[in-house]
């Protein structure tokens, strides 16, 4: 929305994503704009490079001086994405659904076997069904999840390894790492038990496949 929104500010007739022709993101992104603004120009680069995979696409930053943030070397195993809610990791080693993600792969939480033994208790502050605070702390909503990242993170909260069935009719595995997303559901499904009715709460999880 925002996105479209400043291209109307600027005069631009046109917007631009960083989403995959293979993924679920170009088509929310997209959709989302035609719906906000039918003639608005949607370019999606990585749909039209030659930059066909991971190492091209190193090779290219790398003769170009652009920094880009690797996992091992000039190698990048995985195809890792992030932002301030979670972390995805496709490619390599996961193509095998039988193979085990490799423990130095997860970049923001420890295995459960590694976490403390010790539980580590807070008191999350809701108001108008949104997390406001942490053990009476009040925070910005961005302050407040990368809080809550950290403290999930190193007691091994958040790590999900799915099979995903995607818009385009592919199935991709892919292993996430949200600790923060991971609590404030947990805590936001509590008060749903606790404020919703029975047929609202049925109603509710009905929709939430297809919303998503």
């Amino acid at each position: 929305k925002r996105l479209v929104e400043i291209a109307e500010e600027t005069g631009a007739d046109a917007i631009s994503h960083g989403a995959t022709g293979k993924g679920n993101d170009q088509v929310r992104f997209e959709l989302g704009a035609y719906a906000l603004n039918p003639a608005v120009q949607v370019i999606a680069p990585w749909r039209e490079w030659d930059l066909t995979s991971r190492e091209t696409l190193l090779a290219y930053c790398d003769t170009h001086k652009i920094p880009v943030e690797q996992k091992r070397g000039k190698k990048s195993p995985y195809s890792m994405d992030a932002n301030l809610l979670h972390i995805s990791y496709e490619g390599a080693v996961l193509e095998d659904p039988w193979a085990e993600p490799e423990e130095d792969m997860w970049r923001w939480s420890v295995s459960p076997e590694a976490a403390p033994d010790r539980a580590e208790e807070i008191i999350l502050g809701y108001q108008n069904g949104d997390p406001v605070s942490i053990n009476g702390q009040s925070m910005s909503p961005a302050t407040l999840l990368a809080e809550l990242n950290a403290i999930g993170g190193r007691h091994g909260i958040g790590r999900l390894d799915i099979v995903e069935n995607r818009y385009v009719g592919m199935k991709s595995r892919g292993c996430y790492e949200t600790p923060g997303g991971t609590i404030m559901l947990k805590a936001h499904r509590a008060l749903e038990s606790i404020t919703l009715d029975r047929e609202v709460a049925h109603f509710k999880d009905s929709l939430i496949a297809k919303y998503a």
